[in-house]
């Protein structure tokens, strides 16, 4: 027994319990956390035909315990008519809604918010050409992208899937690690690195910004995960995924551009779909194909609800549309060290909006929506997230 802990015989101790129990004032109830409640006076809003409503759980039934994700992150981005950021907003400004209801937004940023972010670059002998550039643009991630305080981790993909740096604020760790990065076999297994990358920066804190920057070709090859499922995952742990895409083919450049048609991706739902000003619109929305028709978005979310890797060649592009993040074509004038630059300029310049759910949120995918009372202002965030059925 530790000297610091007086005995008291039982009786005696039981009393004590009993006076402060007694004596003890009543506690205060929190405001719960999860959708806004309308006043008295408005009307009740209907659930969606496809929710039921569970019913109340009885006092004397023990019922399973729940996981849930505690905390759902918004990354917005909002740009005016020109293209330009708009950095004055205000968290009056903004509504966020899940499945249609308004929630509370319990935390607010404009790019303050400690970043963590994950370096994940393709060394496969298919990008040998165009392996140095990237190990050129170190520089470039350590100044923009992690900026003074940021943590970075680099994990490299090809045949295999290794951690070439654990988290570092170091700036000189960070840029040896892309400068010796050797080159790989001829695999590509993209979707492991997404899984992988994932994991890690779910170990992170919450609070921190999770980032994950991937580096490579739209190709995959000999993974074991599926891109829908590593998606899921990024989602529950609010992972915002940038995309840079290398293209190694000069046939590509000068080809004329491809006509991509629904069919040839399998999911429905692949035309796009007029989005009305102040609703938070997605990253293809800003960078169309040529000549293509295809609605990102739509194929995002198919992907995710099917835990699917029908995807074609929009691995990446459809990556960053399920997170809310940007992805960045190097096949013609944009460098690898430009659009890295792009990237750390918006992250830098950026709303976070963070709400909790429901504790008895339905199972299935659950649809977000940004607006913001401000005219003229257009904004790009994630379209959702998966909820998982209880364990």
């Amino acid at each position: 027994m530790s000297p610091r802990t007086p005995f008291l015989p039982w009786p005696f101790a039981v009393s004590l319990l009993a006076i402060a129990l007694v004596g003890a004032p009543p506690l205060r109830a929190q405001e719960p956390a999860g959708p806004i409640h309308p006043p008295p006076s408005a009307q009740p809003q209907q659930p969606p035909a496809n929710l039921p409503d569970s019913p109340a759980p009885r006092p004397d039934t023990q019922q399973p315990i729940r996981v849930r994700s505690t905390e759902i992150t918004a990354p917005v981005t909002a740009k005016d008519r020109n293209g330009e950021l708009v950095l004055k907003l205000e968290q009056k400004d903004f509504h966020i809604f899940d499945n249609g209801v308004e929630q509370k937004i319990d935390h607010f940023d404009l790019g303050g918010d400690p970043l963590v972010i994950t370096l994940l670059v393709e060394t496969s002998a298919r990008v040998e050409a165009l392996l140095p550039a990237v190990k050129q643009s170190g520089i470039v991630f350590t100044q923009t992208v992690m900026g003074p305080t940021a943590e970075a981790a680099v994990l490299s993909y090809d045949g295999t899937v290794d951690i070439r740096a654990n988290f570092t604020s170091d700036d000189n760790v960070i840029e040896k690690t892309i400068h010796d990065l050797p080159l790989g076999t001829s695999s590509a297994r993209l979707y492991d690195g997404i899984s992988k990358a994932v994991t890690l920066l779910s170990n992170q804190p919450p609070r921190e910004r999770r980032i994950l920057v991937i580096v490579g070709e739209a190709v995959d090859s000999g993974s074991e995960s599926k891109l829908g499922a590593a998606l899921r995952e990024a989602e529950l742990a609010n992972v915002t995924i940038y995309t840079i895409g290398l293209s190694t083919t000069a046939a590509e450049f000068r080809n004329p551009p491809k006509q991509y048609e629904p069919a040839s991706i399998g999911p429905p739902g692949t035309f796009p779909v007029p989005t009305p000003p102040g609703v938070a619109q997605t990253p293809q929305n800003e960078q169309t194909y040529e000549g293509g028709n295809i609605d990102l978005m739509s194929l995002a979310i198919w992907v995710v609800q099917h835990a699917s890797s029908v995807v074609k060649s929009h691995s990446l592009e459809v990556a960053s549309e399920a997170t809310g993040g940007l992805h960045l074509n190097t096949m013609k004038d944009l460098s690898i060290q430009k659009a890295m630059d792009q990237i750390g300029g918006e992250l830098h310049a950026q709303y976070t909006l963070s709400y909790r759910p429901a504790t008895d949120a339905a199972s299935g995918f659950h649809q977000i929506t940004v607006t913001v009372d401000r005219s003229g202002v257009r904004l790009r965030t994630r379209p959702g997230y998966y909820l998982p059925p209880p364990m």
